[in-house]
């Protein structure tokens, strides 16, 4: 548990915890004890992308799978969600930190921030804010034009559709690009703040549509669809492995199992896998494939122990090299989000945290799941609008409307999850501590900057080092002062000002204060302050033809260099996608299975 967990009542939390686990009717299923010593196929990582590969390849009932999980089951919180932002830095969060960022970040203890990736069977898919936004089609035929068969929107769409079970209103429309029945259920939201109405309606009064950013094009306005299941947060873990688990003799799961190693014989083929459980060092043999899908950080983290990956980073770490892959961890890509653009507005326009535990609220949520405990603490809607160069119906910018600020809970939280400074944020936000309000973050769909993954040394329980590089292509930071200027016209509709008395926090910061407030360079000192991650880590294992020099997978996600190893995970993507990554990684790992599939001679059925 969070510290910031102390702020929910005890009897509250209880009461609610009683009621989501026997909603959910989940139980473990971990079969540690009994593991055979050879599987037909070892799946490192039980989270969004792993836990699709074990369920669908252990459709296979001749074959043997093995999902090894380094975390535990999911914990009955996570299944609330507007518990969410308790899950970070809690005992399910890896509890990453960036490392110090040289041109951005300027805001934030150390240059840096907190990352949180999912610690549990389900992964980040546990702990996110449920999102499910796919993407632009134009990111997967871009994927395809940089020389990627099979991987063009209309491809890719079929496998979206095969995972999803959704239930909005559905449509002939509709049933074009949603998918029904599948494993993933996807909820439009149940609950919503009148100020998230009216950013519907202000998108309207500045001559955007309100979409489905899951439909035919993304330009508009929306609220956001979620990954949940009748009010409750809906993991891969629960549309795919506990059900496969309990039905599937075929598929073991093995939870608390940290893989330290890919085993490899002497022709370069991966044979097995190494993995730490309790203090005991185990090893367990595939005869066909080891699937990697440990995530955008810790899967080029185990290649690079397991000797491959850039030859001179693994010498200087004294790690034999098995091949010399040069774009492993590099390519790292993330949407930076600018925080700190705030309006206050009347009492009852937007979300207050006291609203969780008022009793019509805890009594409608436990008894027909309604209510702002169904919905996560967050980002209640977004807005995709035209780029400014090339593609027109290709977003460069994506704005997330947060139905509160930083400032609401006088810093509880934002200090300590969000990494602020004490000193910034005190006299930032002190004009607006604890006054409901809302705040517009614009957020660079397809940044030009990129980072890296590095070890920080041979030793498989210390973190690697995560560097974003963030800003060090300039023009990033003009694009988001163009998202500045967008936020600020939304705020400054009558949608917003008038039918909510919207009043933007004028406050400069103290740290810009050398530029005159409100030019472009005053917000392009704000952005490098203020802008943070939007925890979107991909890119790190990238998928690309044998011209790329840093690509490390082919178009079906075969390893470079050796035989035996699949990447199956957001690492793979070439560029980051158009929205929040969850839902991409899904599909990824839904076309995955299939390649797998079709590569050892097992007959497909139609999409």
């Amino acid at each position: 548990m969070t510290k910031a967990l102390r702020i929910i009542p005890v009897a509250l939390l209880r009461l609610l915890l009683v009621a989501v686990v026997r909603e959910a009717g989940y139980h473990t299923y971990d079969h540690s004890h009994h593991l055979e010593t050879h599987y037909d196929f070892i799946v490192v990582g039980g989270g969004s992308a792993g836990c699709v590969m074990a369920a669908r390849l252990a459709e296979v009932k001749e074959w043997k799978v093995l999902l090894l999980e380094a975390g535990g089951s999911p914990p009955p919180e996570s299944y609330i969600p507007a518990l969410n932002i308790l899950l970070f830095q809690s005992d399910v969060d890896w509890n990453y930190h960036i490392t110090p960022q040289k041109y951005s970040l300027k805001a934030y203890k150390n240059n840096a921030v907190p990352y949180p990736r999912g610690f549990a069977a389900g992964g980040s898919s546990t702990i996110n804010s449920m999102i499910y936004v796919r993407g632009n089609r134009r990111d997967f035929d871009n994927w395809e034009a940089m020389g990627n068969p099979g991987w063009g929107y209309d491809e890719v769409l079929k496998y979206f559709k095969k995972s999803e079970d959704y239930r909005g209103t559905y449509t002939n429309e509709t049933a074009r690009y949603h998918g029904s029945g599948g494993p993933q259920v996807v909820e439009p939201k149940r609950w919503s703040t009148p100020v998230a109405k009216g950013f519907l309606k202000a998108g309207q009064q500045l001559g955007y549509d309100v979409i489905d950013p899951n439909g035919p094009e993304q330009i508009g306005f929306s609220l956001i669809d979620l990954t949940v299941r009748n009010g409750l947060r809906w993991s891969t873990a629960d549309g795919y492995l506990k059900p496969a688990a309990e039905t599937r003799p075929n598929l073991h799961v093995a939870f608390n199992a940290h893989v330290t190693k890919i085993l490899f014989n002497e022709e370069k083929r991966a044979v097995g896998v190494s993995f730490q459980q309790g203090k005991k060092e185990r090893r367990v043999m595939a005869q066909r494939e080891v699937v990697l899908s440990a995530g955008t950080i810790a899967s080029p983290q185990l290649l690079m122990l397991s000797g491959v990956g850039p030859a001179n980073h693994l010498k200087y770490h004294n790690i034999p090299v098995v091949a010399d892959l040069p774009g492993v961890g590099q390519n790292l890509q993330d949407h930076p989000a600018v925080a700190g653009l705030v309006w206050t507005v009347r009492r009852g326009a937007s979300f207050s945290p006291l609203s969780l535990a008022n009793p019509s609220n805890i009594h409608d949520f436990l008894h027909n799941t309604k209510g702002p405990l169904t919905s996560p603490t967050g980002t209640e809607a977004n807005a995709w609008v035209m780029s400014a160069a090339g593609d027109p119906y290709w977003p460069d910018l994506q704005l997330a409307l947060v139905s509160g600020t930083p400032a609401l809970d006088y810093g509880l939280l934002s200090v300590q999850a969000l990494g602020y400074k004490t000193e910034v944020f005190t006299d930032y936000y002190r004009p607006v501590m604890g006054l409901e309000g809302f705040s517009l973050i614009p957020l660079l769909s397809r940044p030009r900057s990129r980072g890296d993954i590095t070890l920080h040394s041979s030793d498989p329980s210390q973190h690697p080092l995560i560097n974003l590089n963030f800003f060090s292509h300039p023009d990033d930071v003009d694009d988001l002062v163009r998202g500045v200027k967008l936020a600020l016209s939304v705020g400054d509709t009558p949608a917003m000002r008038l039918d909510h008395g919207a009043k933007f926090h004028k406050k400069v910061l103290k740290e810009c204060s050398h530029e005159k407030p409100y030019t472009d360079k005053y917000w392009a000192c704000s952005v490098r302050h203020l802008a943070t991650t939007a925890f979107h880590p991909v890119g790190t294992c990238k998928m690309g033809p044998d011209s790329d020099p840093l690509a490390v997978v082919d178009h079906t996600l075969r390893l470079r260099g050796v035989g035996g190893v699949r990447v199956v995970d957001a690492s793979i993507m070439p560029l980051i996608v158009t929205g929040n990554t969850n839902a991409a990684t899904i599909m990824i790992a839904e076309k995955a299975a299939d390649l797998v599939k079709q590569e050892w001679g097992v007959a497909l059925p139609p999409l």
